[in-house]
């Protein structure tokens, strides 16, 4: 039995490893964005004086709205008050507008958090990554992720919910049934050993076509 929860844990350990190169590749792409983008200021600034120095203010409003949907686009959508959150959050997000899924976020930690940025890492991505996938399989206009993220007096309260594809997901012992495969089962697990190990509460719940995963971590 040793033996067995050691190759277990291994396995866990090995995906958790995967998990966060893969968000890192996301963050660094976003950023990659954003440095592109600074890198062309000043030749943004030039050319709006040019238009300037010739008087065509209506030029300088179109480049003006072009610059403005150009940065709409690689600007910060969540800032939470945390980096580790931040760059999780808005990779994520940015990785579901690529899929055409609607993301409606609300993510708030005004305070230093006891939980690590791995910790948080590893249950933010898990728990996105779910919800990407399973979005992807409606209809584009069915695609919604709704995510919220507060504090509730000592407790750090993270809610996902996303549309599933019209039936209720059976539940199996803890976790509900997953068709993903072994890496999929492994991050349900992860999740929830981060949640045990810190003390913390956990609930899933499907019902009316929707998937909702409610985590409260306790940070004092």
């Amino acid at each position: 039995m040793g033996f067995l929860s050691k190759r277990i844990d291994a396995r866990i350990a090995g995906y958790q490893r995967e998990l966060i190169e893969t968000h890192y590749r996301e963050v660094d792409n976003m950023y990659r964005q954003i440095r592109g983008w600074r890198h062309d200021y000043r030749n943004h600034i030039q050319t709006m004086k040019a238009y300037a120095a010739a008087e065509d203010w209506d030029a300088i409003r179109r480049y003006l709205d072009l610059l403005d949907e150009d940065l709409t686009r690689v600007d910060t959508v969540i800032k939470t008050g945390n980096p580790m959150a931040d760059a999780i959050l808005n990779s994520k997000i940015s990785l579901a507008r690529s899929k055409g899924i609607t993301v409606v976020a609300d993510a708030q930690i005004p305070v230093r958090l006891k939980s690590s940025e791995i910790d948080l890492c590893c249950i933010i991505g898990n728990l996105f990554d779910n919800a990407i996938e399973a979005s992807a399989k409606l209809p584009e206009d069915q695609r919604l992720i709704r995510v919220y993220m507060d504090m509730k007096n000592t407790q750090l309260y993270i809610s996902f919910t996303n549309f599933t594809a019209g039936k209720k997901l059976r539940k199996e012992g803890k976790l509900f049934r997953t068709t993903k495969g072994e890496g999929h089962g492994l991050g349900l697990v992860r999740i929830d050993a981060i949640v045990e190990r810190l003390g913390g509460y956990l609930s899933r719940n499907s019902e009316d076509g929707a998937f909702t995963t409610e985590i409260l971590l306790p940070q004092v």
